[in-house]
């Protein structure tokens, strides 16, 4: 099964349509009249209503032949749809590709990671660290950044991917005692990457492999949610080093085709920075590290 592929006008309509049926009358101001409700959420005749427009304009617009909602009809949306920050402004993004005013493309994918980039991973250590491409490819890491990831490492080099880890690998339910919120968090990034970029080869390689073989990402991936959880501290059960909970950051590379940087820390003196030097210790290094030849390259 392959995720579908969209003009920009239906995109934004199964955006608007996905937080449509799960914004209920009364998270908007509505109270709903009697008798049974048909469908979830709100009616379109309630959110059009709400948003100041008309219902057929409305319908035209989640129904993808409407491509050039105003900025204050999209903001009129998002206020009535109760959309967070993120949220609204990737129902901005939509609109804007919707009206074929797209800023330019986004860079082709690469697995290239330039030599001073490792070095990097190798200069955080006993930190567990990795760099990872838009569609959470795992490009390169220090020995603790893999093994965090349990049982990744017996995967060959190009199908470590965080997300295909986090629904397919078997471990991983061990792993994440939280999997739920995680997997949430994983698809809300890879949605939000795919609703202005739907084509992009890489995402929809990935995604399709998810559909096929997870029925978790299906259901989540039909939610439309772009948004995850904001906690920044990450709890692992690891095989190897016990329970340990670890602070993340991530970050963009400046010259990378979307290529983002991920630290984990922990506080000196305390059990989880012990755990983490345990980690770093006991893991099998699984790549060379960068010569200084090749970091004058």
């Amino acid at each position: 099964m392959a995720p579908e592929q969209h003009s920009g006008g239906e995109e934004l309509g199964r955006f608007l349509r996905a937080r449509r049926t799960q914004t209920s009358p009364q998270a908007a101001g509505l109270t709903p009249g009697p008798g049974i409700r048909r469908t979830p959420g709100l009616r379109r005749e309630e959110l059009a209503t709400l948003a100041g427009v008309s219902i057929d304009y409305y319908t035209r617009l989640e129904r993808g032949k409407e491509t050039r909602p105003s900025p204050a009809v999209v903001d009129a949306l998002g206020r009535a749809l109760q959309l967070d920050d993120a949220e609204h402004q990737h129902l901005r993004d939509l609109a804007v590709r919707a009206a074929r005013y797209a800023p330019k493309p986004a860079p082709a994918p690469s697995r290239t990671v330039r030599p001073h980039l490792k070095l990097l991973l190798e200069t955080v250590r006993p930190n567990p660290a990795y760099i990872v491409s838009r569609s959470m490819d795992i490009l390169a890491h220090n020995p603790g950044g893999l093994a965090l990831y349990a049982g990744i490492a017996d995967w060959p080099v190009k199908q470590r991917n965080i997300a295909r880890y986090l629904f397919l690998h078997p471990a991983a339910h061990e792993v994440f005692p939280d999997w739920e919120n995680q997997i949430r968090g994983c698809v809300a990034r890879l949605r939000a990457l795919a609703g202005t970029d739907p084509d992009a080869p890489d995402l929809t390689t990935l995604v399709g492999e998810l559909l096929l073989k997870s029925p978790d990402f299906a259901g989540l991936w039909e939610r439309y949610e772009v948004t995850g959880r904001k906690h920044t501290a990450k709890t692992f059960q690891h095989p190897h080093v016990g329970k340990i909970t670890l602070v993340f950051q991530g970050m963009a590379l400046e010259g990378t085709p979307g290529h983002r940087m991920g630290v984990y820390t922990a506080d000196p003196g305390t059990p989880d920075h012990d755990a983490m030097l345990l980690l770093d210790m006991t893991a099998t290094p699984t790549e060379p590290r960068p010569s200084a030849s090749e970091h004058k390259r």
